[in-house]
């Protein structure tokens, strides 16, 4: 008996056919990859699955039974949970509160709050039950989604991009937890960009090309390039690196030194480096350790920073806003897309105004035609499948938006681009467009200072790696240098505490 089946399934929104009929089989214990590019429909194939979104057309079978999955608590009580890639917190309720919303109810806060900290030391993923998700990371809120899912001990787990904020160390420790429950019958709905991923963890693979499966195949005897031929046609272009021109100093921080504003967050501690014109300089670390508070400090969106700790091109920028930086040439991409890289209900065209003011005249009049092309140039250049740039962000796939995001501020040609997680949830070919783009702009004189968890792509790109940890910098290391063994265990804080001299 199968435990999923899918037959026919169809979704139209006003844009676009998200699903056209698309079929899946999913069997107890079988551990399933759903692969495709950004907009292909694997997270709205997944939503109805789990019954937050009804489906136009089509049946769906739940060990054998026909089944209308109406809600996600429906869909939990058959035995079916999701991790999502944009998540469902609330940000007002601590991490246990928000746990317990998706448990038994007869369990009280004290009991959800225990059996938090046994499943959190059980599978590597640290989370303070106590902090109200607000001041949570990115990354920490996936893994209180990621708790939330495994609590509910369900026969159908959904991971969307679930090791996107782990180390080295513990995605293996993730894996051999989700072998576990496949062995115990529990089937798995795995979804990810990490090819890698998917052929040493995965079964089955099911492969999707705009909104239609296109093919399934056992990634076990599968190279990576059949998988990037079946995912988008192609093999993912080859970036093309070329030695770097390193000229002056364009960022410097020297002994910054913060308090962290959130009882819940992280205090920096001396923290002094430069990034050069003409260099990536790359922050690995795992996520909740100091990245917000020193993103924060360098955008502007923290002004606290003593006077010349942060200098850009010659400047004391320590005490300057967003404006005044990016005035100076500092522009920037936060790690969270909807809420702070855009606004979710403005378009496209008008989210570009947030940075971007080609359009916009001295006395404050908005030139809405230059707007709209900037936009649609925009979606052009970085292939961003949207419904034009009237759109609404939040319409768009958390991949597309993404590159939507970093090509509006790629685009600016900043003099200095800092980048929180540059491709977080894009398909390898999207992926190795942005990465292609951010050399572009390096070779191109510009400086770049890129914090992300995927240690596979700060090699790939960086000529410098610092590892952060609990508020503080390791060593800088050329990336020719490392090796991602030392940079996973630096990212524990392993370290010789008496080097903290940065470079």
């Amino acid at each position: 008996m199968l435990r999923l089946e899918l037959s026919g399934i169809s979704k139209q929104y006003p844009a676009v056919r998200a699903n056209d009929g698309v079929a899946l089989r999913v069997r107890p214990g079988e551990i399933h990859a759903v692969l495709g590019e950004n907009g292909a429909g694997k997270s709205t194939m997944m939503k109805i699955i789990y019954g937050a979104v009804p489906p136009d057309e089509g049946e769906i079978r739940w060990n054998g039974q026909p089944v209308s999955i109406k809600s996600p608590a429906q869909a939990r009580s058959l035995g079916i949970s999701m991790v999502y890639q944009h998540f469902s917190l609330f940000d007002t309720l601590t991490a246990a509160e928000n746990v317990s919303l998706g448990l038994d109810k007869t369990l009280t806060l004290a009991q959800v709050t225990q059996r938090i900290a046994e499943v959190a030391h059980t599978y590597g993923l640290d989370v303070d039950a106590a902090r109200p998700v607000h001041t949570l990371s990115v990354g920490e809120r996936q893994r209180v989604e990621i708790i939330r899912a495994l609590l509910t001990e369900p026969q159908l787990l959904i991971l969307d991009e679930p090791t996107s904020v782990l180390t080295p160390q513990a995605v293996d420790k993730l894996f051999v937890t989700l072998r576990q429950l496949s062995e115990r019958g529990c089937s798995i709905l795995y979804i990810s960009h990490k090819l890698d991923e998917i052929r040493a963890l995965c079964h089955h693979c099911t492969v999707m090309r705009g909104g239609r499966v296109t093919g399934e195949v056992d990634p076990r005897q599968a190279s990576n390039a059949d998988l990037s031929r079946l995912m988008i046609g192609a093999e993912p272009p080859p970036l093309q690196r070329r030695q770097s021109l390193v000229g002056a100093a364009t960022l410097e921080v020297r002994a910054l030194s913060l308090a962290r504003q959130d009882p819940f967050g992280v205090d920096l501690h001396d923290l002094s480096f430069q990034v050069h014109a003409g260099e990536i300089v790359g922050v690995a670390g795992v996520s909740g350790n100091g990245q917000q508070e020193l993103m924060a400090a360098l955008s502007g969106e923290d002004p606290r920073a003593a006077p010349g700790s942060i200098t850009l091109r010659g400047s004391d920028i320590a005490r300057s806003g967003p404006r005044e930086r990016r005035a100076l040439g500092l522009h920037f991409v936060p790690e969270e897309r909807l809420g702070r890289g855009a606004v979710p209900l403005l378009s496209l065209a008008q989210n570009t105004l947030l940075t971007r003011t080609e359009a916009v005249s001295s006395i404050g009049w908005i030139a809405t035609g230059r707007v709209q092309r900037l936009a649609e140039d925009l979606i052009a250049r970085f292939k961003v499948r949207a419904g034009g740039a009237g759109a609404s962000a939040k319409s768009l796939s958390g991949g597309n938006l993404q590159k939507f995001i970093v090509g509006r501020e790629i685009a600016a040609n900043p003099k200095l681009l800092i980048v929180s997680q540059p491709t977080w949830g894009v398909d390898v070919g999207a992926a190795a467009q942005i990465r292609g783009e951010l050399l572009a702009l390096r070779d191109a004189g510009c400086a770049l200072l890129v914090v992300s968890e995927e240690l596979d792509e700060l090699f790939e790109i960086s000529d410098r790696l610092l590892v952060i940890a609990k508020g503080r910098l390791s060593p800088s290391v050329p990336t020719g240098e490392a090796s991602t063994q030392q940079i996973g265990a630096w990212m524990s804080g392993l370290w010789d505490a008496a080097a903290l001299v940065q470079s």
